[in-house]
């Protein structure tokens, strides 16, 4: 009877384990609908009301209108409509309630344009002008004809603002921090003109060129039309991308949206963060996560080897582990404010203060940066490694030591050959779980690096290519940005909710890498033990 006692706790069990796989299938479901839907290129649907106006747009979702003063009343509903052109209606969307429609159609010749500012625009095409003159008997033959050449125009454009400009900026500021160290230190200036002349007249030049290429921009435009009959001229320079999707089938439709999804992936972001890719911020995060990884490893397995394998098991041994303990519930951003103060202000203004002083006041790692969220993240998790890389160790059998002293190793060697190999799987489970940590951690990082947009990634082709001292773009943060510092709240929830998928297979693969090294150590120290 007693074996039998059991079984209700096994229901219980099981009966969690199952309620939460269904409630986290049942979230990822959620930010999936909701998410990656809003990629797909919609049918512009044109709604006729019975007040005589018309509203053109792609309809988002539909819902019951609340009456709780009559609840017995006979349910009614509303669609959201994205009708776009922010720059003439002032929004993006238009709820529209279901008993004022008098006609639906779906227009073959509706248009939607992707524009580097002010969101969508749906309507039609009227004209496409080169020169302020009427071109191409079919306008929207004649637009999509046009739209490559202007975007290899703008590409160049930035290409030259982004990169070429932006190296000799950094050139003349190197320059001018050089000309003040040697000034700080008594030291001539005189030979530093020719090459700041020789600057000056390579920004002018490119300079030149840019002018030439906005003028080359600004020859060909488009004319619109909204649903009623308002009239909008557009650079074609202006416009990302330009579709039919009424026009459009199944596989037509399929090769937008992946590439609508590339775009999300690769690209930077347009329109506050509501609009364009997060390839910034999904390389900040992963660029994060790589330093915090290197730098709590030593610290925590060092910690956890002197604990377990050097100190002399006592009072203060059990406290310190006592404070190790409870620094895993300290509130992340105590962390931060203490990343803030030691990292940033203490050990990057006294690298300021010896190694850059002729760029004071101006900070160089003096301010928050993505070395500092690294570090303020290592101390965030060590205790979590610490803990792991403890329970590792204490799982190897004690055979094992007294089997290589024995031999004649000494306890380093012992340590280095016999006992770290055959803890390695519950280091690593340390790791993962301070990555998966590391990685959604948000609030740290506000004060100690992260940003809403940052011009420049943390690695390039500038020496010494890979800046610490950078800001960086977070995924959690940016989460965190669009969804409640946007100016566009309709705009950017589809936004938060992919950015939040696109976080969640971030921490999915790292894990899955971490997991596959341990299970492969696991695999292979088993399989040395016979």
């Amino acid at each position: 009877m007693r074996t039998g006692r059991g079984e209700p706790y096994i229901w219980i069990t099981g009966g969690a384990l199952a309620i939460s796989l269904v409630m986290t299938l049942g979230l990822i479901s959620l930010i999936l609908v909701n998410g990656l839907g809003v990629f797909w290129p919609s049918d512009i649907v044109r709604v006729e009301l019975k007040d005589g106006s018309s509203a053109l747009g792609m309809i988002r979702t539909r819902e019951t209108i609340p009456d709780p003063d009559n609840p017995a009343a006979e349910k009614r509903h509303r669609i959201q409509v994205q009708v776009g052109n922010r720059d003439l209606y002032g929004q993006d969307f238009r709820w529209i309630d279901e008993v004022d429609i008098k006609a639906r159609s779906i227009p073959p010749d509706a248009i939607l344009l992707e524009r580097r500012e002010w969101g969508y625009f749906c309507g039609y095409v009227k004209d496409v002008l080169v020169d302020g003159k009427s071109v191409g008997q079919d306008p929207w033959a004649e637009l999509k004809s046009r739209l490559p050449q202007a975007r290899r125009l703008w590409g160049e454009l930035r290409e030259i603002e982004k990169h070429a400009m932006g190296g000799i900026s950094r050139r003349q500021e190197e320059l001018r921090l050089e000309r003040r160290g040697r000034e700080l230190k008594g030291r001539p200036v005189d030979d530093l003109q020719s090459r700041v002349d020789a600057l000056r007249i390579e920004y002018q030049a490119k300079s030149e060129e840019i002018q030439k290429l906005r003028t080359e921009m600004d020859r060909s435009k488009v004319r619109l039309a909204t649903i009623e009959g308002k009239e909008k001229e557009l650079l074609l320079s202006e416009i990302v991308g330009a579709l039919r999707p009424n026009e459009q089938g199944f596989f037509g439709k399929s090769g937008v949206y992946l590439g609508r999804v590339w775009e999300f992936i690769a690209d930077e972001p347009r329109e506050s963060n509501t609009e364009g890719g997060v390839f910034p911020a999904i390389f900040g995060t992963v660029m994060m996560v790589f330093i915090m990884t290197l730098a709590v490893v030593p610290l925590g397995v060092l910690a956890a080897l002197y604990l377990r394998e050097y100190a002399r098991q006592g009072p203060l041994v059990r406290a310190v582990r006592i404070a190790v303990n409870n620094l895993a519930g300290v509130p992340s951003i105590v962390f931060g404010v203490f990343g803030l103060g030691f990292f940033v202000y203490f050990i990057g203004g006294g690298i300021d203060r010896i190694f850059f002083p002729e760029a004071l006041p101006a900070p160089t790692f003096g301010t928050g940066g993505i070395l500092w969220a690294s570090l303020t993240l290592a101390l965030l998790t060590v205790p979590v490694v610490i803990v792991a890389t403890e329970e590792g160790l204490a799982a190897v059998p004690r055979d094992y030591r007294n089997g290589s002293l024995a031999l004649g190793a000494n306890k380093i060697e012992t340590i280095w050959r016999i006992v770290l190999p055959n803890a390695l799987p519950g280091i690593l489970t340390g790791v993962i779980l301070a990555m998966a940590r590391a990685a959604g951690e948000v609030a740290p990082l506000m004060i100690t690096g992260v940003v809403k947009l940052a011009p420049t990634l943390p690695v390039d082709g500038e020496f010494p290519f890979v800046h610490f001292e950078r800001k960086f773009m977070h995924l959690g943060f940016h989460i965190y940005d669009v969804g409640f510092q946007s100016p566009n709240v309709e705009a950017a929830r589809p936004m938060v909710y992919t950015t939040t998928f696109l976080l969640i297979v971030i921490v999915v693969a790292l894990n899955l890498v971490a997991i596959t090294v341990r299970n492969r150590l696991r695999a292979k120290m088993r399989s040395s033990t016979f």
